[in-house]
């Protein structure tokens, strides 16, 4: 158990250490792919309004059962790049959770005048966060995923549940191999293959309520997959 457990401290450590040393740009979030933020966040906004307020991804059509818009929780957030893009448009009140402490830093003068409606800037792993129960409407995972080890991926995803409203809605949007497991020694990070990200979805005892693949990025790059949960 003792390598295990060594094992896992230095896959969250080297991690920080990446990240420690990643200027703090869009760019630098996007690992040298800054150019593909606009396609990014405009397909994860038409999958976003699927559900929000009376949206028609099988939670509202008029019956105002859709998903609220008083407080999202941006994990992994970086300096903000989703949160001023995405999440500020379109909530009240939005929180930043991230491991490297400049990046919220830089966040704080990146949102501009938006930075008044941020509840939150949290300096945390995922792996230890604990989002307040029953705070958020949305809780948004992107790129981020392959930064935590299967059991705490399970463990944040159901932490992440119980900080849910009702209605409320867990999604993640990332990379997705080919086939199994791809470990990434430079920011000591893994990318998994969409049935086992869906089988760790199933484990933390969510359900995936819509699925979709993001479109017209670079076709060197990974598939990217975004997932809403319940």
């Amino acid at each position: 158990m003792g390598d295990v457990a060594e094992d896992e401290t230095s896959f969250y450590s080297n991690a920080e250490g990446y990240w420690r040393d990643v200027s703090p740009t869009v760019d630098g979030m996007l690992g040298g792919y800054g150019c593909i933020s606009n396609i990014d966040i405009n397909g994860s906004k038409l999958f976003l309004h699927k559900f929000l307020g009376d949206g028609d991804g099988g939670t509202g059509t008029g019956t105002g059962t859709g998903t609220g818009t008083g407080c999202a929780l941006d994990c992994g957030a970086g300096i903000g790049r989703i949160s001023k893009r995405l999440l500020l448009p379109l909530f009240r009140t939005v929180d930043l959770v991230d491991v490297t402490q400049e990046f919220l830093d830089k966040a704080k003068t990146y949102l501009e005048e938006d930075s008044k409606r941020v509840g939150h800037y949290f300096c945390s792993g995922l792996q230890d966060f604990v989002p307040e129960r029953g705070r958020y409407d949305v809780i948004w995972i992107q790129w981020v995923i392959g930064h935590l080890t299967d059991a705490h991926l399970v463990e944040f995803l159901r932490r992440c549940q119980e900080a849910l409203r009702p209605n409320g809605l867990i999604l993640i949007k990332d990379n997705m191999s080919h086939e199994g497991v791809v470990p990434d020694e430079v920011d000591s990070s893994v990318c998994r293959e969409l049935p086992i990200v869906r089988d760790l979805v199933s484990r933390a005892g969510l359900r995936i309520v819509h699925e979709e693949q993001q479109l017209d990025f670079p076709k060197e790059i990974f598939q990217v997959h975004t997932l809403a949960l319940r």
